[in-house]
């Protein structure tokens, strides 16, 4: 018998049906005791996911299988499991917390409903019964009005609402082993720290073993007994969080602590007399919605916004989620209508211009989104999709294809990229394209609309240095948005804070990161995971670095 909840011992995971595939897990071994949060950390494809859906049992049929080895929970080897067991053991003894609660919830089903089904499957208890420890659940996990919540669909609440509701949904039964697969990433600062606070507090209440799945190493800072670090299936270093922040035994250990941006705001750039390029002058939008009584219903998502951007400068945009940072970004852009206030691009203002003449200002600013992959056609070839601007704009096609060519060498990828298709690429080389393609009709300003959240640590390092390097280059002018006050501090020259759509600060990036003015803003930088340590040298925020070795201790130390 044994005191660990989950114990994973030599797994081995193949691609396709046959047991000579390619490994895709390749002999790992860890283990998870009652009450310890063990975070599992490495970059996208190290097979941090493929770890937690093997001990799940839910790895895709015909695309990946267990070959070796076993996952044992509270002694039970789940490998060898039927599918009747698994789905006992799911929920009771085990439970999955998503990244993307969105897409594990379903959209035409009431959230009480859905954490329902679970007691519904798995216990006898009565509807009034189900409903009293469904709303306990709800008030445990801190949402407000939980009977509304308990009522609503999944689009009408928040993003850390919905995440609250998959964290109740997996606790509700109480289970030995929470799996947590990047369940903060999409989120902002202080919802997250929320998050991180709600599932340490829950699994002391309940003794629960969690399994972290994440590529961010302030939350592994914030959360971690245990830290096990994976790369391209196997199993670098393991070892209690202390010893692996500050002495990581591997080099791709100290390498991923390397890229974890630091909070303190890079040295400023020299302040030349650039021409402004964008101006936005009290930028309102208000969305209106009609109920089914007629009743009118306004929602403020900005207003008085009023910012300014040189050529050649980074000025980024930061807050919660709902500050209203995209729709002042998706108003600058005119993918949306602002309802009041002016935007000037190069000195012309574009703000009341219908479609039809806006479209020659258009070249002139483009956006990068998120997620690259939504963005990008998936049946349309690189090189067409980044050639397809030019054309539209007139250029030869066989001209807009070479400079296609041009711009995937100035983002770093190969030349044969032209010819392959979104899905052939990871995430990061995939923002890469989608950053080439921004660039392709040489525009005076690039909107980065969270561009880099999704990405694991040392990619974001890797695309965040692109821009910089294109930017230096090319002269282009960056609004960067971003809920990540690392990342702005390393990328910002100036730095707009927003709340509830409103500009609370703004100024340089090293005053207002640094010496804030305004509690909110304070705020948002005591909420931000690992603001203690100082991932690059392997000590704490403050700390003297040790002596070396060889080195004798002055007399009275």
């Amino acid at each position: 018998m044994t005191d660990n909840v989950l114990e994973i011992d030599n797994l081995v995971v193949r691609l396709g049906r046959s047991d000579d595939g390619d490994k895709v897990i390749d002999g790992i071994s860890l283990s998870v005791r009652p009450g310890e949060t063990m975070c599992l950390v490495g970059e996208s494809g190290s097979g941090k996911s493929v770890t937690s859906l093997a001990t799940m049992g839910l790895l895709p049929k015909g695309a990946l299988h267990a070959t070796g080895g076993q996952i044992r929970l509270a002694g039970e080897n789940v490998l060898a499991a039927s599918e009747r067991r698994l789905r006992q053991l799911r929920a009771s003894q085990m439970a999955m917390i998503f990244q993307e609660p969105m897409t594990a919830l379903n959209p035409v089903v009431p959230v009480g409903k859905q954490i329902d089904e679970v007691l519904r499957f798995h216990t006898d208890l009565g509807a009034r019964e189900r409903r009293r420890r469904i709303l306990d659940m709800m008030q445990q996990v801190r949402l407000p009005e939980i009977e509304r919540i308990f009522a609503s669909y999944p689009h009408r609440l928040s993003g850390g609402q919905r995440q609250r509701i998959m964290i109740a949904m997996a606790l509700v039964l109480e289970p030995k082993l929470l799996i947590a697969d990047e369940p903060t990433t999409a989120l902002d600062v202080t919802t997250q720290k929320q998050i991180l606070t709600l599932i340490r507090d829950l699994q002391q209440a309940h003794g629960t073993a969690v399994l972290f799945i994440t590529h961010d190493m302030g939350v592994v800072a914030e959360i971690a007994d245990r830290v096990a670090v994976m790369r391209t299936g196997r199993l670098v270093e393991t070892g209690p969080l202390d010893d692996v922040l500050r002495k990581p035994a591997m080099e791709y250990t100290r390498k991923l602590l390397s890229a974890v941006p630091s909070l303190v705001p890079r040295p400023p750039r020299e302040n030349k007399a650039l021409p402004v390029v964008l101006e936005a002058n009290e930028l309102g939008k208000v969305y209106r919605e009609r109920s089914l009584f007629g009743r009118n219903r306004e929602v403020v998502a900005a207003q008085d916004v009023t910012l300014t951007l040189h050529k050649g400068r980074t000025l980024g945009i930061v807050g919660e989620s709902g500050s209203g940072k995209s729709t002042v970004a998706r108003c600058i852009v005119r993918l949306i209508d602002p309802t009041s206030g002016g935007i000037r691009l190069a000195g012309r203002e574009i703000s009341d211009l219908s479609r039809r003449r806006l479209r020659p200002h258009r070249k002139r600013i483009q956006i990068i989104f998120q997620d690259p992959y939504r963005s990008l056609n998936p049946r349309v070839s690189i090189g067409e999709s980044i050639a397809e601007g030019p054309i539209n704009y007139g250029m030869p096609r066989e001209q807009a294809l070479e400079k296609a060519r041009q711009l995937l060498e100035l983002v770093h990828l190969p030349a044969d990229a032209i010819s392959r298709y979104p899905h052939q690429f990871s995430g990061g080389q995939r923002q890469r394209i989608a950053i080439a393609r921004a660039l392709a009709l040489d525009p005076d300003v690039l909107v980065a609309d969270e561009a880099v959240s999704a990405l694991d640590v040392s990619v974001q390092a890797q695309v965040l240095e692109l821009l910089d390097e294109i930017q230096t280059r090319l002269g282009i002018a960056l609004l960067f948005i971003t809920h990540d006050l690392r990342v702005a501090a390393q990328i910002c020259d100036e730095v707009v804070v927003m709340e509830k759509g409103r500009v609370v600060e703004q100024g340089p990036a090293g005053d207002v990161l640094t010496h804030p003015k305004q509690a909110y803003t304070r705020q948002l930088l005591e909420a931000a995971p690992g603001r203690d340590w100082d991932f690059a040298n392997f000590r704490p925020v403050g700390e003297a670095p040790p002596l070396p070795t060889n080195c004798p201790a002055a007399p009275g130390l």
